[in-house]
């Protein structure tokens, strides 16, 4: 059973439920969480309006519902969410873009978030002109030019592996994975389909 607060609100940490990237935080009541639940788009409680709120009402940055859980205590809640642009109203992916020092954060994190962000670009880039971009030239080539430089990348792979050097190995790698990504985006199969496929390897 969920355990609200004094005030009849519970802690949610919005996640992107592809990257795994923590987007924000917000607090529900009872009401927000049923809304969140019979509309699909994630709805809080403001507790400085004192009122209910939609993310992303007057943006259009809505969050879209994906999952919910509880952690261990009931007392707080995790909401994975595609997000349908930048979360934070400074217009940056999330809320959590500063360190400590309040710099700007250059990296996403996890850092693996970067795999969902490149294949969303790629997506968007699909329907680009060929001359716009070199991914929008790949998309256009169709399978066989992606999977003539997949070939292309995985033999570099090898060279650089053997060549004993971490940099080369990583930039090489960092190629086969793109061409890799694009081969997906143009055959239509979403990246997370080759993670739940590791998935289920890792507990099979």
């Amino acid at each position: 059973m969920l355990q609200f607060d004094s005030r009849g609100l519970i802690p949610a940490i919005v996640q992107h439920a592809r990257s795994g990237e923590v987007l924000m935080l917000g607090y529900m009541n009872e009401e927000a969480l049923r809304l969140t639940h019979e509309t699909g788009l994630v709805t809080f409680w403001s507790r400085s309006r004192q009122a209910i709120w939609r993310k992303g009402e007057t943006s259009g940055h809505l969050l879209r519902l994906v999952a919910m859980r509880q952690d261990c205590d009931g007392d707080a809640l995790l909401v994975l969410a595609e997000p349908a642009g930048p979360t934070c109203h400074t217009g940056e992916r999330s809320c959590f873009h500063r360190d400590l020092a309040g710099q700007p954060a250059t990296t996403a994190a996890p850092p693996g978030a970067i795999l969902a962000r490149l294949a969303d670009l790629l997506h968007a880039r699909r329907e680009a002109a060929p001359e716009s971009s070199y991914t929008a030239r790949l998309l256009h080539g169709g399978v066989d030019r992606i999977a003539k430089k997949i070939g292309e990348e995985a033999a570099e792979v090898i060279i650089a592996a053997k060549n004993g050097s971490d940099a080369e190995l990583a930039y090489e790698l960092a190629d086969l994975v793109y061409h890799s990504l694009v081969l997906l985006e143009n055959q239509g199969l979403p990246a997370e389909a080759v993670w739940r496929e590791l998935e289920r390897r890792f507990t099979s």
